[in-house]
């Protein structure tokens, strides 16, 4: 039985450094990108417990809405993977960071939504200022991000 554990942990250990090797190792924007991707998880969970989620009709849990959301989280990582794979050839750090800090700010942003959604209080210049910059990176042209509200989809 003791061989079993061993085996097993070895093939667990050697396939854990793979995935870090091809995401480049662990650092601090990886390990925060995937805080960030954890704290959405579990605010996104709670706001479902609240019954206050945005993303369904009863605003309740809906387990279609969760394994979208893995799903979205599974598909950073590989573009992580895939970043990670130009820098290799390119001979720099750019795209991976690049990518790391692109999906961690969006992450936090949702935390953030969520919070509000929660009803959290926030200075109003903080969420507007959010909005704006959510706003922007959603596509959304400047004259509708500008002065007037941007509801936090």
């Amino acid at each position: 039985m003791k061989g079993i554990y061993q085996t097993l942990s070895g093939v667990c250990m050697s396939a854990a450094a793979f995935f870090l090797k091809a995401l480049g190792g662990w650092d601090a924007a990886l390990g925060m990108m995937f805080l960030m991707m954890g704290l959405d998880l579990v605010s996104g969970l709670v706001l479902c417990l609240r019954l206050a989620s945005a993303r369904t009709r009863s605003g309740g849990f809906d387990s279609g809405v969760f394994f979208q959301g893995l799903t979205r989280k599974l598909l950073m990582v590989l573009l992580v993977i895939l970043g990670t794979g130009l820098d290799t050839l390119l001979g720099t750090s750019v795209c991976r960071l690049s990518i790391i800090g692109f999906y961690a700010a969006n992450e936090a942003f949702s935390v953030v939504e969520n919070a509000a959604l929660a009803g959290v209080p926030f200075p109003r210049g903080l969420l507007k200022l959010l909005e704006r910059y959510r706003a922007r990176m959603d596509g959304i042209g400047e004259e509708q991000g500008g002065e007037e509200d941007v509801k936090i989809r």
